[in-house]
């Protein structure tokens, strides 16, 4: 979800609270891929025909790409949140996330915020 599109329907600390949410449970995924990874190595040392070896071989495929691609995202998230995080303190009285949306760009990535406590704007880019 955008910055804007989250601080605008959920509010600031909401919408941080589910990019750590989306980013753990791309770590779930993560251990999954990796129990199946491990699963596919012990079923190819058993298996003898090239039919079954050509499954396992599929599967482990399978699983260190969607790995990887949970991996990616889980720390894509977790490093967006919290750099967006360390810019939502409020310059003029260090307010921590109360804020309001006042405008974004076009892509919704850099928005405009002002504090709710002491009405100061300042600018957050994710």
């Amino acid at each position: 979800m955008k910055l804007a599109e989250g601080i605008r329907k959920h509010g600031f600390r909401k919408w941080y609270e589910r990019e750590l949410l989306t980013g753990h449970a791309h770590l779930v995924l993560l251990l999954f891929c990796v129990l199946g990874l491990m699963m596919a190595l012990e079923a190819a040392t058993q298996f003898k025909t090239r039919i079954d070896r050509f499954i396992d071989v599929v599967a482990v495929i399978v699983c260190v790409g969607a790995g990887a691609w949970a991996l990616r995202r889980y720390l894509y998230c977790l490093l967006h949140a919290e750099a967006v995080a360390n810019q939502a303190d409020c310059p003029a009285c260090k307010t921590y996330g109360r804020l309001d949306l006042l405008q974004s760009d076009a892509t919704g990535d850099n928005v405009v915020v002002r504090c709710r406590h002491c009405a100061h704007e300042w600018k957050i880019a994710s």
